[in-house]
C-alpha cells in the first residue's frame, strides 16, 4: 500500500492562536505537529529578552500550548518539529522537558545548533561582509545574526529517534521537508520530490492563510471564529492534498491555497532554499473533495553552496503618536496641525544640537492614507492622524511624544486626545541580510546532553543556466472596448520579504489571464504603486506561472525600510493586493457584460 504521511501546522507566527494545535491533535489523523513562530524581527526581540533574562529567548507560547497535550502527543505517536528555539532552543528543550515530566509523559527531545553565527560577528565584520541587496557593510554590533538552516539537522534528529525537534533559525519550509525526507527515505539529489516538499511547507507555514484567511473572497469563507488549521497529506511521490480538520471553519480551494503558494515569493522559477532551488511554474492546482486541493508540478534544482543570514542592528529610534480629529474640514485641519508639530519640535532639536529627523511619515487613517494617489478623499470628518518619526537620539523623540498634548488647546479644533497616552519611544531595529558559505556553519543534533555533528550531504551545483527559460504569456484575442476591476478577473495576495514587498495575482479563469497580463504590465503596476515605491531604488519585475494561471510580481524597496525599520502604517505590503485589485483591466465588453 502506498504510504500518506500527515502533517498539520499549528503557527504562522509568535503570537498565533493558541487553539490551534488542540484542534489539529484532537480533530484529525496525524503524524506529525509543526509550528513557525520565526520571522526577522522576532529573531532580534528574542535576543534582546534573553540579554535581559539567560532563560529567556524562545517562544513561551510553544510550551504553554504543547503542555496540555503531551499525552495525547505520546499516545498518538504524532511527533513535533518547531523553530521555537528562537536564539535559545536549549532553554526552550529544558521548559518543554518539565512540562513533560509534570505530566508524567516521557518524550525523546532533540535540539538543533548551528544557525546562530553572533561568535563570528567580528570574523564576518572584518571579512568585508556586505548587504546582499544594498551592498552596505555588516555593521560592527548586532542584535542577532543567524543562518536559515535547511532541513538534514532535522532530519537527523528524526532518524536518531527524536519525538520533538526543537530548532533556532531554519526556513520555515524546513519542518515539513524534514519530516517527509525521513518517513519516505528521499535522496538529497531528488530534487523534484524534495521541490514539492518545499511547496508543501511553504502552504501551510502560514497556517489558516491557505484554509480561507486573507482571503480576496472573504464573504465566502464560513465560520471565522473556528477556522480550520491547515494539513498536507503527501504521497511517495511527493504529490500532496491540502486539507483542514473535519467540521472546523474556513474554505479550502484552488484559490485560498494559489494565493498562498503566490505568497512572499520573488522569481517563482528560482525560490531558493538551503536544499533544493524550486520553480513552482508548472504547478497545478485541483478541486478533488470538499475542502481538499491536490498540488503537483513543483520542480527542483541543487541547491546553492551559501546559506541567507538574517542579522539585525540597532539604528537610532522611533516613535509613534497617532490621535484623533474630527469635525468641518477634518483632513485638511490634520494636515495642518501635524505639520506644525513636526515643524516646531524640530526647531527645538535644532536649538538643542541634536540635528533634524533622520525621517517622519504622516499619515491620516481614515483618508485612505495606504492608496496615496489613488485615495477618495472627497469628504471627511473624522480621521486619526499618525505620526512617526526617526531620531538618532531617543531624547529629542522623548521631547517630541511630550510636546503632542500641546497640540490639543493651540492647534485646530476637534483634537479629542492622544490614542493610548503619550506615545513611547523604541530602539529601531533595523534587517541585515548577506550570503555565508554553508561550511561556516557547524551543525549538532543535542538529545540527552549528548550532541552529535551533522554533515551536509554532497549533492550537485546550482546551475542557474538550468532554470527554464520564462514561459510566452497568452495574447488577448479580440478588441477591449470596456473595463473592469482587477477583482472582478483575479484574486490576489501580497505579503514582504524585507523592504521588499510581493503580489501574487491568480487568474479565476484561465481565460481572464490574458487580459490580465496585457493591462498588468511591470510599467502599469510600477505606476499604480508609485506611492508606495522608492523614488530612487524602487523597481518592479513581474513573472508568470503557467501551471496556475497566475502573475507574481516583486515591488523591491517599496516598505520604507520594512519590518521595524518602517514607519508606514503597511510596514509588510499587506494591503497592496487590496489596492491592486482596483487596477481597471481593459476588457471585450461581452466578458465584462458576463461577469
Amino acid at each position: 500500500m502506498n504510504k500518506t504521511v500527515r502533517i498539520g501546522c499549528a503557527s504562522a507566527f509568535w503570537g498565533d492562536t493558541s487553539t490551534a494545535a488542540a484542534q489539529l491533535v484532537r480533530g484529525a489523523e496525524l503524524d506529525y505537529l509543526v509550528f513557525d513562530y520565526l520571522a526577522e524581527i522576532t529573531m532580534s526581540i528574542m535576543a534582546g529578552a534573553r540579554m535581559k533574562k539567560p532563560d529567556d529567548g524562545y517562544a513561551r507560547d510553544f510550551v504553554e500550548v504543547l503542555a496540555p497535550l503531551l499525552s495525547e502527543l505520546a499516545a498518538k505517536k504524532i511527533r513535533v518539529i518547531s523553530n521555537a528555539g528562537g536564539v535559545n532552543p536549549m532553554a526552550c528543550a529544558a521548559a518543554l522537558s518539565a512540562a513533560c515530566e509534570q505530566v508524567g509523559v516521557r518524550l525523546k527531545i532533540a535540539v538543533l545548533h548551528g544557525d546562530n553565527l553572533q561568535p563570528k560577528l567580528g570574523e564576518l565584520v572584518k571579512a568585508g561582509t556586505r548587504e546582499m541587496f544594498t551592498g552596505e557593510p555588516l555593521p560592527p554590533f548586532c542584535v542577532s545574526v543567524n543562518a536559515y538552516l535547511g532541513a538534514p539537522g532535522i532530519v537527523a534528529a528524526l532518524d536518531a529517534g527524536a519525538d520533538i525537534v526543537i530548532t533556532g533559525r531554519v526556513v520555515d519550509s524546513a519542518v515539513v521537508s524534514a519530516a517527509l525526507v525521513h518517513e519516505f527515505g528521499w535522496a538529497w539529489n531528488d530534487y523534484d520530490r524534495l521541490a514539492q516538499a518545499a511547496l508543501a511547507g511553504h502552504i501551510i507555514e502560514c497556517g489558516a492563510q491557505c484554509t480561507g484567511g486573507n482571503f480576496t473572497d472573504w464573504r465566502d469563507v464560513p465560520d471565522y471564529e473556528h477556522i480550520g488549521f491547515p494539513i498536507v497529506e503527501v504521497e511517495d511521490d511527493g504529490r500532496f492534498v491540502v486539507t483542514k480538520p473535519e467540521g472546523s471553519g474556513g474554505l479550502v480551494t484552488p484559490f485560498t491555497v494559489g494565493e498562498q503558494m503566490l505568497y512572499e515569493i520573488g522569481d517563482p522559477r528560482a525560490y531558493l532554499l538551503p536544499d533544493v532551488v524550486c520553480d513552482f511554474t508548472q504547478v497545478e492546482l485541483s478541486q478533488v473533495g470538499a475542502n481538499r486541493v491536490r498540488l503537483e508540478g513543483a520542480r527542483g534544482l541543487p541547491p546553492t553552496e551559501q546559506y541567507k543570514v538574517s542579522a539585525t542592528h540597532p539604528d537610532g529610534f522611533r516613535c509613534t503618536a497617532s490621535f484623533l480629529l474630527a469635525g468641518i474640514d477634518a483632513v485638511a485641519k490634520a494636515e495642518r496641525v501635524s505639520e506644525a508639530i513636526v515643524k516646531k519640535t524640530e526647531e527645538m532639536f535644532v536649538e538643542r544640537g541634536w540635528g533634524r529627523y533622520q525621517e517622519v511619515s504622516v499619515e491620516l487613517l481614515g483618508a485612505e492614507a495606504t492608496y496615496g494617489a489613488h485615495a477618495h478623499r472627497t469628504y471627511c470628518r473624522e480621521v486619526v492622524v499618525k505620526i512617526a518619526a526617526r531620531h538618532s537620539k531617543k531624547e529629542a523623540l522623548i521631547l517630541f511624544s511630550r510636546e503632542i498634548a500641546q497640540a490639543a488647546t493651540g492647534m485646530a479644533p476637534g483634537l479629542t486626545g492622544i490614542v493610548g497616552g503619550r506615545p513611547t519611544v523604541y530602539p529601531v531595529i533595523r534587517l541585515f541580510s548577506f550570503l555565508v558559505d554553508k561550511n561556516a556553519c557547524a551543525l549538532e543534533v543535542e538529545i540527552d546532553g549528548e550532541r552529535q555533528p551533522v554533515t551536509l550531504p554532497l549533492v550537485d551545483a546550482f546551475d542557474p543556466e538550468r532554470l527554464l527559460a520564462p514561459a510566452a504569456l497568452p495574447v488577448p484575442m479580440g478588441e477591449a472596448d470596456a473595463a473592469v476591476p482587477l477583482i472582478r478577473l483575479a484574486v490576489a495576495r501580497s505579503g514582504d520579504k524585507g523592504n521588499h514587498s510581493n503580489i501574487g495575482v491568480m487568474a479565476r479563469k484561465p481565460e481572464y489571464l490574458a487580459w490580465i497580463a496585457a493591462a498588468l504590465t511591470p510599467e502599469a503596476v510600477a505606476n499604480w504603486m508609485a506611492h508606495t515605491l522608492d523614488a530612487e531604488q524602487g523597481r518592479v519585475s513581474r513573472w508568470y506561472l503557467p501551471g496556475s494561471h497566475s502573475l507574481n510580481f516583486l515591488l523591491e524597496n517599496a516598505l520604507g525600510g520594512g519590518g521595524v525599520a518602517s514607519l508606514r502604517i503597511d510596514p509588510q505590503g499587506k494591503a497592496f493586493a487590496q489596492q491592486l485589485l482596483e487596477f481597471p483591466v481593459p476588457v471585450p465588453r461581452a466578458l465584462a457584460e458576463a461577469l
